[in-house]
């Protein structure tokens, strides 16, 4: 059995461990945000009754699930910086590895949140279209103010659970040398000789925050239910 030591840890651990967290939590929030935003979008546009947009959509989906999330990260890393410099001269000294997780990110989960979205709009009875209609309201309206709430409500576990999902694969930016909280936790390890430890500490943080998360679905799905 491995021995296990924790008097390493001291102030300063705490402090870059949570300042690892906030870069983590950083990534997490903005993504789920522009995701579910941009998913929209992308689910509006493959419901809708132009052909062109409804193509670019379904190939936008269909082309970021099929890719890997690390070769993502590392391929906006590479484009991110050159995208910057040629918009502002002074972008050269700036850390492009937060731009380029937060682009990849979001790009990423839009195509995700965009078949949840998609499928919670179709899950809408139509006929909730013709009793709008009876109400006087407009095509637009009745979506905007009865069809999409609706969806949004009955989505909302899926929309949680991709969230958790996307919490997980934020340590995935080690790829792109950038210290979140996984990979601020694996260099104290290293740097200490600790990494066993350091791997148990992160694995029960990530394991806390997502049971908690996921016991939040679980309570929503039930409410739903009953």
């Amino acid at each position: 059995m491995i021995p296990l030591h924790f008097d390493f840890l001291t102030a300063e651990v705490f402090h870059t461990m949570w300042t690892g967290m906030l870069i983590t939590l950083r990534v997490s929030l903005v993504a789920v945000l522009a995701g579910i935003l941009f998913g929209t979008v992308l689910a509006l546009m493959r419901l809708g009754r132009w052909r062109p947009l409804r193509l670019f959509a379904k190939a936008y989906v269909n082309v970021f699930r099929a890719l890997p999330l690390p070769m993502v990260l590392l391929g906006f890393y590479l484009v991110v910086p050159q995208l910057l410099q040629s918009l502002y001269w002074g972008a050269g000294s700036w850390d492009t590895r937060m731009a380029s997780a937060l682009v990849g990110f979001s790009l990423f989960e839009a195509a995700y949140y965009a078949e949840i979205i998609r499928a919670g709009i179709q899950s809408v009875p139509r006929g909730q279209y013709a009793a709008a209609a009876s109400l006087g309201m407009r095509p637009r309206q009745a979506f905007a103010l009865i069809v999409l709430p609706q969806a949004f409500r009955k989505m909302t576990p899926l929309l949680l659970t991709q969230f958790i999902v996307l919490f997980q694969d934020t340590a995935l930016v080690f790829v792109i040398s950038l210290s979140d909280f996984f990979t601020s936790s694996a260099n104290i390890g290293q740097r200490d000789g600790r990494i066993a430890e350091m791997m148990l500490i992160a694995g029960a943080v990530y394991f806390v925050i997502c049971f908690c998360a996921s016991r939040l679905v679980g309570r929503m799905v039930r409410r739903k239910s009953a």
